[in-house]
């Protein structure tokens, strides 16, 4: 399935944050895969390990931080958030405007300065609420409303 030779694992290395092999009997590791490896069934299975993605974040006075580039303390309820992005999510289907346009003048993410770009990332890295809703997603689908313990988001996912 991952197309690596037998007894060869990925491993993510904490210091350089990338991934190397790991030969497991023989104690071995490389940075680029190792000899024997069937290149497309790798490149597949890295392809289904990582996505890339923009999102558009709406917190509310129940967030984890209940505070963002925007506006510090926000205090508005859970309710109120969700329907900013019930009206950020119309204006999106009826085409107004991008999610990307909406996020960097809207989200109370700091990723909004990138129009709300997350760029790449791999299963563990985000909450798992959000990590199961852009892996869902196909490239160029928007998530209907997902929550977190940092808000309420629309997802889009562009890789």
């Amino acid at each position: 399935m991952v197309g690596l030779p037998s007894g060869w694992t990925i491993k993510k290395s904490r210091s350089r944050n990338r991934n190397y092999y790991f030969n497991e009997s023989t104690k071995e590791s490389v940075w680029e895969p190792p000899v024997g490896t069937n290149i497309q069934k790798l490149e597949a299975f890295e392809a289904q390990s990582k996505v890339k993605a923009s999102h558009l974040l709406i917190k509310h006075r129940d967030s984890r931080r209940p505070a963002s580039w925007r506006e510090d303390p926000i205090t508005r309820s859970k309710e109120d958030a969700i329907e900013i992005l019930k009206s950020h999510q119309k204006r999106i289907l009826n085409g107004e405007q991008t999610l990307s346009e909406i996020a960097s003048t809207e989200s109370d993410c700091s990723s909004a300065k990138r129009k709300g770009d997350l760029g790449w990332f791999e299963r563990g890295q985000m909450q798992p609420s959000f990590e199961q809703a852009t892996f869902a997603l196909k490239v160029g689908e928007l998530s209907d409303i997902v929550e977190t313990d940092s808000g309420v988001h629309l997802i889009e996912r562009t890789g």
